[in-house]
């Protein structure tokens, strides 16, 4: 196995991790920032404010995108076991 072989799986795997990561940090991001700004002009320092809504959306964000992000997953290692006997030299 060569260095560029690695270089591949690794590049793959963080970009299907990012994939994967980013329905539900996108939505943790946006409902965080629309509740901080919710709070700046009323002045509301509740910590729970924040937390309550970004539990939900992220819950729902992963109830929405799930299937889709197991089969993401799923393709990926099974590329990843297609790819074992070029690794290997065969």
């Amino acid at each position: 196995m060569d260095t560029g072989a690695v270089l591949d799986i690794a590049i793959d795997a963080l970009m299907v991790g990012a994939k994967i990561s980013a329905p539900v940090l996108i939505t943790a991001l946006v409902v965080g920032f629309a509740i901080s700004l919710v709070q700046s002009i009323t002045q509301i320092q509740e910590v729970t404010l924040s937390f309550v809504p970004k539990a939900l959306a992220v819950g729902v964000a992963l109830i929405v995108c799930g299937h889709w992000m197991i089969t993401e997953i799923v393709d990926f290692t099974g590329s990843m076991f297609d790819r074992i006997p070029t690794l290997l030299g065969g």
